[in-house]
């Protein structure tokens, strides 16, 4: 056991021995701060010594925002399809990370407008509207994740479009922006738009909604999609497109599905964010899980590259390698984030490394030159299905190095919410199907650790390259999935939504009814802490530090901070020892001594950060800027503000 105080003695020791960072600005230019998806700022301005005087630089809201209802006074409604004006918009949720980069922070809203700003102000440079239709196509709620930026690498003066900003759509078009003054380039699809719904040509039921923002690399733009789960048995199959960042034309395509299975499935996409390895040109893909989600019985068979992470030669879409990491799915554990590239040095060699986080709470630590596991990844037997029809894999790989952030056999139920709901909790926990990690869906019901909504979600971690410390956030969430027969389901179903309820898997034996395992008074039935934050030396493998991160705000009170909070969004690192996160449902922004876990700073925002946090340095001054527009899975506050922090002069 390594004790935390003589792990913060190594911590310090480490730091105080790297050579100071980059004194040069430093940008943070892509989704996860650069393309190995590190989310690490080597500026040092802002340390733990000094973080407790960090105020506020400016504040910024952009007006694009919805609790569900009538939209906002004065906004100008477009016209659907059919021709009809909405009156009602769906809720908002902003997840996008803002962009510093060409002097200018850009960010994506859910109503699909571009804003740019300048970086140490908030003022708005210039903003760009898509016109985009605002209904819930394929999420229930208006969602974005920013926007991406390329640049050419011979920049002719006066020429337009020598620097872009993309912008995807729910109706899956996809936006070129002039970066220097919002103008659509003229070049890129027809007038400045691209149809990515064109190559939507399989159980194209909806459109290939582009919530996050491509990857760009070269001169290639990564487009991966989302879609709707759980409501079909057959879906559009997985792709990914590479296009020219100038045109808009397509170079390749990746299919996760091969023929057969996509006849009889859907799904596998990649609708989480890309990392890449310029020096060894791959591109490396999270992706999800087919379709339906919950029942696996008309898709037995190979489907080897769902629920994986993959590496793409970045030039031809080439697979390279691949390691599945849940076979044969049915608990929708989607490989939700771009993996982390980081080299680590071990046994004293330099390890070309990747850590893949996971709903499942494993931290995949791999090669990424081969896929091959850096620590062990063995299979272990699982239990079997009861389901008539269904065939659950015998096995599952397991990750016992590093520790998983959350344990294999769910934490128990909460004496608390039992008192306070006369027993419904152990009463019903004595009634499901529960026999540890991977327990299938069941008829009777299963309890499900961690559930969809557990483990770590699509921030995934961040790491400080100079030590190989990791950090990540994630919830401790139990759920509970019962398959109803496809007879059965209409009576039974009432209502769905994306946290709990009932959804059909249309075109399947089972429909299922999913939902959080709450007592009738909206309190976990199992025990606290609900999320954490943990830390690990990535050199070892070895947990430095574990605790508990936010608090639930429920009923207008914070709750104990040993609770901690549900978690959406991820952290960042910073080069002096800060790791700064949001994430929490008590919408309060946080900094944290990297080497204790320890909270340091922290400040009240408009509603959950779920977005990345993104730090630069302009004019001298470092910035660290967070997107506050809040998640219905954490609570419905909602917000439009993006605010940014620095020392004072």
């Amino acid at each position: 056991m390594i004790s935390i105080r003589s792990t913060a003695a190594v911590l310090v020791a480490l730091l105080a021995t790297m050579p100071l960072a980059h004194a040069q600005t430093a940008s943070w230019d892509t989704f996860n701060g650069d393309l190995k998806a590190q989310k690490f700022s080597p500026l040092t301005q802002i340390t733990p010594e000094n973080v407790g005087g960090l105020g506020l630089a400016w504040k910024t809201k952009t007006g694009d925002v919805s609790a569900g209802g009538p939209p906002p006074a004065g906004m100008h409604m477009r016209a659907d399809q059919s021709g009809k004006v909405p009156t009602v918009l769906p809720p908002t949720v902003w997840s996008a990370t803002p962009i510093f980069v060409n002097d200018t922070l850009y960010l994506g809203t859910p109503f699909y407008r571009i804003f740019a700003l300048e970086p140490d102000t908030g003022k708005v440079k210039w903003s760009y509207d898509t016109h985009a239709v605002l209904e819930a196509l394929t999420q229930p709620d208006l969602k974005n994740r920013g926007v991406a930026y390329w640049q050419s690498d011979d920049i002719k003066p006066g020429e337009p479009c020598q620097k872009r900003v993309y912008i995807g759509t729910m109706d899956a078009k996809l936006h070129s922006v002039d970066a220097d003054t919002g103008t659509a380039c003229a070049d890129f699809g027809t007038a400045g738009v691209l149809d990515v719904n064109q190559w939507n040509y399989l159980n194209a039921k909806w459109p290939l909604s582009l919530l996050q923002p491509p990857t760009v690399y070269k001169d290639f733009l990564f487009v991966g999609w989302a879609g709707r789960d759980w409501t079909d048995a057959l879906d559009p199959p997985g792709t990914v497109f590479a296009l020219d960042a100038r045109t808009g034309a397509l170079r390749w395509t990746f299919h996760a599905l091969n023929a057969e299975d996509a006849s009889r499935s859907g799904t596998a996409n990649v609708w989480a964010s890309m990392s890449v390895d310029p020096e060894r040109n791959l591109l490396y893909l999270p992706v999800s899980s087919p379709s339906p989600n919950f029942y696996g019985g008309d898709r037995i068979g190979s489907f080897d590259l769902a629920t994986s992470v993959t590496a793409l030669n970045a030039t031809t879409g080439e697979v390279v390698w691949s390691r599945q990491l849940v076979h044969h799915d049915i608990w929708d554990f989607d490989t939700n984030a771009a993996p982390t590239l980081v080299d680590i040095e071990k046994d004293g060699v330099t390890v070309p490394a990747l850590v893949q986080t996971s709903k499942q709470g494993f931290l995949y630590v791999l090669n990424r030159e081969t896929g091959e596991p850096i620590y062990p990844i063995e299979e272990r037997p699982v239990p079997a299905s009861t389901v008539p029809g269904e065939q659950a894999a015998p096995t599952q790989p397991y990750v016992a190095l590093p520790k998983s952030v959350v344990e294999d056999k769910w934490p128990g139920v909460f004496w608390l919410a039992d008192a306070m709901s006369f027993g419904y909790c152990s009463r019903t926990a004595a009634k499901l199907r529960d026999e540890g990690r991977f327990t299938p869906p069941s008829l009777e019901g299963t309890l499900v650790y961690p559930g969809t909504i557990g483990g770590t979600e699509w921030g995934g971690g961040a790491v400080d390259p100079r030590t190989g410390i990791f950090v990540v956030n994630y919830s401790s969430a139990v759920q509970i999935y019962k398959l109803i027969p496809r007879a059965d389901y209409e009576t039974a179903a009432q209502k769905g939504s994306e946290t709990g309820g009932y959804f059909p898997m249309t075109g399947a034996p089972y429909g299922v009814q999913l939902t959080t395992f709450l007592n009738p008074i909206g309190m976990p039935c199992w025990n606290p802490p609900y999320g954490s934050m943990a830390a690990y030396d990535l050199k070892t493998g070895q947990q430095i530090w574990n605790k508990p991160f936010g608090q639930v705000q429920h009923w207008g009170f914070y709750m104990p901070e040993p609770w901690g909070s549900i978690t959406l969004g991820g952290p960042a690192i910073t080069a002096s020892g800060l790791v700064f996160a949001g994430a929490s449902m008590d919408s309060y922004v946080r900094a944290i001594d990297i080497r204790t876990g320890d909270v340091l700073w922290k400040s009240l925002v408009g509603a959950p950060a779920v977005a990345l946090p993104a730090i630069y340095e302009y004019k001298g001054k470092q910035y660290v800027v967070f997107t506050a527009g809040g998640n219905s899975i954490l609570t419905p506050r909602v917000s439009d503000e993006i605010v940014a922090f620095t020392l004072p002069n």
